[in-house]
C-alpha cells in the first residue's frame, strides 16, 4: 500500500429526500458510485453523525462517510469519524460540488482553503487546518454568477438537467475506474491519471 494512501473518503451533501437529486449532494452521488464498484452497502451510525460504509480496495479498508448532520455542520462528522479511527486529515479525502468546473470535469486538490464552500469551511473551522485532499465534482456555474459574494444557494440546491447529470456520472465512472491507483502508486499517480483521461 502507498504511503500516502487514503483511509476515509467523506461525500459532502445534504440529508433526505428534498436533497437527494441537488447538485449540492453529488459528493453523495459520488459515494453511491463507490458502493456498486466496490461492494458495499451503507447504515446509519450515530457516533458518525451520518451514514457509513466500509469497503476493500486492492485489500485495503476504506471507510466512506456521508454526513446527516447538514452542509454546514460537516465538519462534525468528519472529525467524529477521524478520531474513532485515529486518522489524520492528510488520509482523508473529502468529495463536494464545484462551481469553478463545469459538469463533466473533476479535479484532485491535495490541501487549500474553503472556496466558499460551506461543507469544507466548517471542516477547515473545526479541524484547524485544511490538509486534506479534496475530489472537485464539477456542477458549473449559473449565468451572472461569476462575481465574489453572488448568492448561489438556490443553484446548487436545484436539479441538475439530464444532459448535466450524465456529464457529471461520466466523470465520476472514470474517477471510480482510476481509485485504486491510490493504494496502488500513491495520490500522485490518481491525480496524473484523473487529471488526463478528464479534460
Amino acid at each position: 500500500m502507498s504511503s500516502d494512501a487514503i483511509r476515509i473518503i467523506i461525500g459532502l451533501g445534504n440529508p433526505g429526500e428534498k436533497y437527494e437529486k441537488t447538485r449540492h449532494n453529488a459528493g453523495f452521488w459520488f459515494l453511491d458510485r463507490l458502493i456498486q464498484e466496490f461492494s458495499g452497502s451503507f447504515s446509519r451510525n450515530q457516533k458518525f453523525f451520518g451514514e457509513y460504509a466500509r469497503i476493500r480496495i486492492l485489500g485495503n479498508d476504506c471507510h466512506l462517510l456521508k454526513p446527516h448532520t447538514f452542509m454546514n455542520r460537516s465538519g462534525q462528522a468528519v472529525q467524529a469519524i477521524m478520531h474513532y479511527f485515529k486518522i489524520s486529515p492528510e488520509a482523508i479525502l473529502v468529495v463536494h460540488d464545484d462551481l469553478d468546473f463545469d459538469p463533466g470535469i473533476i479535479r484532485v486538490k491535495l490541501k487549500g482553503g474553503h472556496g466558499g464552500h460551506n461543507g469544507l469551511r466548517d471542516i477547515i473551522s473545526t479541524l484547524g487546518k485544511g490538509d486534506f485532499a479534496r475530489l472537485r465534482i464539477g456542477v458549473g456555474r449559473p449565468a451572472g454568477a461569476s462575481g465574489p459574494g453572488r448568492d448561489v444557494s438556490g443553484y446548487v440546491l436545484s436539479v441538475p438537467g439530464k444532459a448535466e447529470r450524465l456529464a457529471i456520472e461520466d466523470s465520476m465512472n472514470i474517477v471510480v475506474q482510476s481509485m485504486p491507483l491510490i493504494w496502488k502508486d500513491g495520490m500522485d499517480s490518481f491525480i496524473h491519471q484523473t487529471h488526463h483521461k478528464i479534460r
